[in-house]
């Protein structure tokens, strides 16, 4: 028999303290016996990591009230394990055109505390966006009465070409400067882990950990507000492609030399589908001689005029939704997923998933003998990608502390 080096026996441990910590956060409250069974791994290995788990603090014995329970068996109750809430305090944050929306969660995921600050960040430089997240991160901590010195980590979202691995922004509509390494500027201005990613991609984290993703191997999430967004889960992993800017649905292109996109290119989906682009069609349907309307607003006006028949605002809404259509048949041709979940503050306009928009996008996919992918709509607005931001902010904080536990003789 082949003796495994001493390297490769703390590899393997490393990658079974992953695995069982997860199936943990995975089932909830659960005994050792269910880990073995959900993970493969051996219940001798899952009792030794467990141990290795409850003594850093990441993971905490508590007793199963059922076994508690009158008529329940006789004997010592039944020991289950759980994530320790109170191992750390993470913060998650979305950064958007006008406003940065923090949350703050426990290490189990659960929510304590939710804050928003209004702040136009179009024309900021991005140190003056990071001052802003700094101080929607501190009012927000304030409301619990803690401060900078309790949170263990952050997680950020932000739309556009963002490489988590680097934290380098290549463009992004929050700023004016581009190719920035927004990430180091926020390892300067916190005094913990800060971890950096694309927006979309944290909607889609959401939906996995909170939402219609949960347990769910295959599915896209599409992000629809000022701009249009994607996250790919694979087998249970967020895709990020090579350069970490592998989804960007909204820059597909849908009409070569079309309408001019706010990243510099023409003919891209977003162009057609986000808030921008349905506010510059938007004059030719609403009073152009009124005063200015605020950008929700004209989009609520623009929506009701083509609920009332206004044939200018229908051919807008039909234009969009037709282009989406395409958008979406094309992503059901390559990736096959079992699910997509639309996600978004546009979500409150039917127009794009709609009957006609979906029979669309069905008679654009490819036709087999297995029913299309199932559609779901979450209107959580920024709340859902802050949340994700906070799980980006836990799996990184896990990475770290799992890989600083110190090594064992023991095999794993």
């Amino acid at each position: 028999m082949i003796e495994p080096f001493p390297g490769q026996v703390q590899g393997l441990r490393s990658q079974n303290r992953r695995a069982i910590l997860a199936a943990i956060r995975r089932l909830g409250r659960t005994a050792r016996v269910d880990i073995a069974r959900e993970t493969g791994i051996s219940a001798p290995t899952v009792t030794s990591i467990t141990a290795d788990l409850v003594a850093q603090g990441l993971v905490e014995e508590v007793v199963d009230e059922e076994s508690r329970a009158p008529g329940a068996t006789r004997g010592r109750p039944r020991v289950l394990l759980r994530i320790r809430p109170d191992a750390f305090l993470v913060g998650g944050a979305k950064i958007s055109e006008d406003h940065v929306t923090v949350t703050l969660m426990d290490f189990e995921g659960t929510e304590s505390q939710h804050h928003v600050i209004e702040a136009r960040l179009l024309d900021k430089t991005p140190l003056e966006v990071v001052a802003h997240l700094r101080r929607a991160t501190e009012e927000a901590l304030a409301e619990t009465g803690r401060g900078l010195g309790d949170l263990s980590c952050l997680g950020v979202g932000l739309p556009g070409f963002v490489e988590s691995g680097r934290g380098w922004v290549y463009w992004s509509p929050c700023f004016r400067a581009r190719d920035v390494p927004f990430g180091a500027l926020l390892e300067e201005a916190f005094p913990f882990p800060v971890f950096l990613d694309n927006d979309a991609n944290l909607a889609a984290l959401a939906e996995q950990w909170f939402g219609y993703g949960r347990g769910v191997a295959d599915f896209i999430v599409v992000t629809i507000e000022q701009g249009v967004g994607m996250g790919i889960v694979l087998d249970h992993r967020l895709f990020r492609g090579t350069r970490g800017i592998g989804a960007e649905f909204g820059h597909v292109k849908v009409e070569r030399d079309g309408a001019l996109c706010r990243c510099g290119q023409r003919g891209c989906l977003e162009a057609y589908v986000a808030d921008y682009a349905l506010l510059r069609e938007a004059s030719m349907a609403l009073d152009p001689g009124g005063p200015p309307i605020e950008p929700r607003a004209a989009l609520d006006a623009l929506f009701a005029a083509a609920k009332a028949g206004d044939r200018t605002a229908l051919s807008i809404f039909d234009r969009a939704g037709r282009m989406f259509s395409l958008g979406l048949a094309n992503l059901v041709n390559i990736f096959d997923p079992g699910l997509i979940i639309f996600s978004g503050e546009q979500m409150r306009y039917d127009f794009l998933y709609g009957a006609r928009v979906l029979d669309q996008m069905r008679a654009n996919a490819i036709t087999v003998e297995r029913p299309a992918p199932r559609i779901r709509v979450h209107k959580w607005g920024d709340r859902l990608w802050a949340m994700g931001a906070a799980a980006l902010a836990i799996d990184g904080l896990t990475e770290r502390v799992l890989r600083d536990i110190p090594p064992r003789e023991a095999a794993g």
